[in-house]
């Protein structure tokens, strides 16, 4: 089945399903993509349920002891780390000093916790930002991190399905099926790990991994996309043939806020390109050294599928991870497959104690060995990059010691309901799909196995 050239861009090479798909779209709305953060504890991020937070005991009082306020952010149509800047300007207090345990989608209704270092709830009041609520809960001894998710729950409206009642239960039965005998997704990065409408993140992590910031900064700032706002793209094109960066600071629209940040340090500073990555927030210089390592992933799980691999069943020289109570992989415990413990190990895959991993490569994680390992070194060399190019000198916090990330996620809760067609377009059905992801894993890869999309940005991924 062809994958769209967009897809391939992201290392997405494949469909672990024959299905074939339904069509449609999703975010024709932000209301019609809706994701509830979930904590290890099972404590859910409501967006509409506020009986829900009226229920929680609070965690106890303001102290030097519990100096972190646990509150539910609520954001509509927010990007998380601008969002997060935001709230922090009106508190008046510095980025850093509000932690989150996961990033959350742009272009959706979101609701994720967060920990505020140092406020009072009463101090919320001074918040007035439109489409963000913020609602405290109560007081924590330690701040908030990616070791307390466990996952998201989404609710997605896939609209403008032109298929009929039956052909749309028939392809999706079909697909489900075929993703419960893989015992869940090929655990893909998913599309807006790069950016949809332009994807370059990795691009621009490659180039940092290559050592040439130059580049970086460039294709950062001036490579253009034909799915961004005119103004924006405009500018990046004159950046690109100009090369003018005083120009383009006064050239680049407000909306590229981070951008404007390089800019004004490349007109102060011009030609310290380090300088200019510094004036980005922390999580999104980490993004690009990470953007890249998920593009490699991508490529290392598609070429795995396509030669014939099981996704399920370990080969001499695949990694597993264990699996915890909660069922999530534990990247940092895991074995090599030998000849000797090849049987042991696929039994514990079978009876979910274990999990099929593959390398995000980084300068202390090695690549596998046996046939996935020959798959994985052909695909560096073509890159032509080693894991040792991942510890980056001038800005540490680019570096990445790499780690294992499981080749399958389990989709849990899953539940797909057709919903009342839309009255001025008869043809024109929505499916209702609602399921819970563990933490790392992207809603975008299971609707993509159910819609097939030709096109994933006019499709809305």
């Amino acid at each position: 089945m062809l994958v769209p050239k967009l897809e391939k861009s992201l290392g997405i090479e494949v469909y672990a399903t024959c299905s074939l798909g339904i069509g449609g779209a999703i975010r024709r709305n932000f209301e019609d993509f809706v994701v509830e953060e979930v904590l290890v504890d099972e404590s859910r991020a409501a967006v509409y349920d506020t009986e829900a937070y009226a229920k929680k005991t609070v965690l106890g009082s303001s102290s030097t002891k519990n100096r972190y306020l646990l509150c539910v952010l609520i954001k509509r149509n927010w990007d998380t780390f601008i969002a997060l800047q935001n709230i922090a300007q009106q508190l008046g207090i510095y980025p850093k000093q509000i932690q989150i345990a996961g990033i959350k989608d742009a272009k959706a209704v979101t609701s994720q916790h967060i920990t505020i270092e140092g406020i009072a709830a009463k101090d919320l009041q001074k918040l007035n930002l439109k489409d963000i609520e913020v609602r405290s809960i109560g007081y924590l001894r330690t701040k908030l991190s990616p070791y307390y998710l466990l996952g998201n729950n989404f609710h997605v409206r896939i609209k403008n399905i032109k298929h009929s009642k039956t052909t749309i239960k028939k392809r999706t039965a079909k697909t489900i099926e075929e993703l419960n005998t893989l015992g869940g997704i090929p655990n893909f990065f998913g599309h807006q790990r790069f950016g949809t409408t332009r994807p370059i993140t990795h691009l621009v992590g490659k180039a940092i991994v290559n050592g040439n910031l130059k580049k970086a900064a460039m294709l950062f700032l001036a490579k253009p996309s034909l799915y961004e706002h005119p103004l924006s793209r405009q500018a990046r094109r004159e950046l690109q043939a100009t090369q003018d960066l005083k120009q383009a600071r006064k050239n680049f629209p407000k909306q590229l806020r981070y951008e404007r940040f390089m800019l004004k340090s490349l007109a102060e500073r011009p030609n310290d390109f380090a300088a200019a990555f510094k004036r980005l927030p922390l999580k999104l210089r980490e993004l690009f050294t990470q953007a890249y390592q998920s593009y490699l992933f991508n490529r290392f799980l598609s070429a795995r599928i396509k030669n014939g691999l099981s996704l399920k069943k370990a080969e001499v020289g695949d990694y597993v991870a264990s699996v915890e109570h909660s069922g999530l992989p534990m990247s940092k415990i895991y074995k090599t497959i030998t000849s000797e413990n090849l049987a042991q190990m696929n039994n514990a895959i079978e009876k979910e104690r274990m999990r099929l991993a593959v390398p995000l490569i980084g300068f202390k994680q090695r690549t596998s060995q046996g046939i996935q390992g020959d798959i994985e070194h052909r695909i560096l060399e073509e890159e032509g990059v080693s894991p040792q190019d991942f510890k980056f000198v001038p800005i540490p916090e680019m570096s990445s010691k790499g780690q294992l990330r499981a080749i399958v996620s389990p989709v849990k809760n899953l539940s797909l309901n057709l919903v009342v067609s839309d009255k001025n377009a008869v043809r024109d059905r929505t499916l209702k799909a609602d399921f819970m992801l563990q933490r790392g894993s992207y809603a975008t890869i299971v609707l993509r196995e159910l819609m097939k999309p030709r096109n994933p940005v006019r499709a809305g991924f």
